[in-house]
């Protein structure tokens, strides 16, 4: 272990809001409250930080801003932030929880001049509510019918001036008549090891623990460059570290190496981050199909998974680790994703 001057060591000063034992609140207390605190995606920042204020300039709502990335990468808080340099009340929803179109129409119609609207997996947006939102977006108005049959008629509301803000993990499920009426599309990428481990230092010190760089840097690598995964296996490190840890006199628990290293192995998670459905996926296409090429209807198949689940969450970080490349022809194993299980399965022999 460290020096005690190695540690990155903060007072003990609880999070307002929530309390330790629960997990949603100290979420949502990782999350950076401020424009400065955000880290990363800078070319993003730097495109928003205009938009923004030529807005503000303007004295009128903001371009409608599509925000797109795998799961995890700040998404919903960069949406969070945008209404905050605004000064705008934000109102959220998901795509999933528009069922009909009264439900577009009810929070189109309670929407006041300069509101932001964030709507979550927007590729999950009903096909009828999206009719909605075009000119709503387009023209600022609201065109429902009352009534049906011959007696039905059109009304139309003029809505006031308002944002769209929405973020999908699917930019390709989106329609083209909708992905057309944003006026600008924002890709966040995956975060660089520098970061991850700025975001770990920053979530160490809002936990008041105590960890050395080390620990930091271990536990950074491990989290597959997206800081959800950060922030939640360092506190399975503090899990561990108050469970068989060393704390310090002041009570604080301090997550050495050791301590990081334990806490990955018991969520079996490996030195560059892949968790056990990781390997999984690689081995049956080793296996079973010599590597690939392998459709991923068949391997969703093998996998009793959902190709959706495949698709979104398992393939976008292995690909970015060079690991497995879609083709035409399907899915294929990379040299380098052979080259980690070998050497994995070298160090669990020995």
């Amino acid at each position: 272990m460290s020096d005690a001057q190695d540690d990155i060591s903060f007072p003990i000063v609880p999070p307002t809001g929530f309390s330790s034992s629960e997990d949603q609140g100290i979420d949502q207390a990782l999350r950076p409250s401020a424009w400065q605190d955000y880290v990363g995606q800078e070319k993003v920042l730097a495109n928003l930080r205009v938009i923004i204020d030529a807005a503000k300039k303007r004295k009128d709502a903001m371009d409608h801003i599509l925000f797109s990335g795998p799961a995890g990468l700040g998404k919903t808080t960069l949406a969070v932030l945008v209404a905050k340099e605004l000064g705008s009340q934000i109102k959220t929803t998901s795509g999933p929880a528009l069922e009909k179109m009264g439900d577009m129409a009810a929070i189109l119609t309670n929407l006041e001049p300069g509101d932001v609207l964030f709507i979550d997996e927007a590729h999950r947006i009903n096909r009828l509510i999206e009719e909605v939102l075009y000119p709503a977006m387009e023209s600022r108005k609201l065109h429902i019918m009352i009534g049906k049959g011959p007696s039905a008629r059109s009304l139309t509301i003029d809505l006031p001036p308002f944002t769209l803000l929405a973020a999908t993990t699917r930019e390709n499920l989106l329609s083209q008549p909708l992905r057309s009426r944003f006026g600008a599309t924002f890709r966040l990428e995956y975060y660089s090891p520098e970061n991850i481990k700025q975001i770990m230092t920053r979530s160490a010190r809002i936990l008041g623990l105590s960890a050395v760089p080390e620990a930091i840097e271990l536990l950074a690598h491990a989290s597959r460059a997206t800081p959800r995964v950060a922030n939640r296996l360092l506190k399975r490190a503090r899990d561990y570290a108050e469970v068989h840890g060393a704390k310090g006199a002041d009570g604080v628990a301090k997550i050495d190496v050791e301590t990081a290293r334990k806490a990955l192995e018991l969520l079996d998670i490996d030195e560059m981050g892949l968790e056990p459905h990781d390997r999984k996926l690689l081995n049956t296409m080793i296996d079973k199909f010599n590597g690939g090429p392998v459709g991923v209807g068949t391997l969703a198949a093998a996998l009793s998974e959902e190709r959706g689940v495949i698709e979104d969450i398992y393939e976008p970080y292995l690909m970015s680790l060079g690991f497995l490349q879609r083709t035409p022809g399907g899915r294929i194993v990379l040299p380098p994703a052979y080259d980690h299980l070998r050497t994995r399965r070298k160090g669990e022999l020995l």
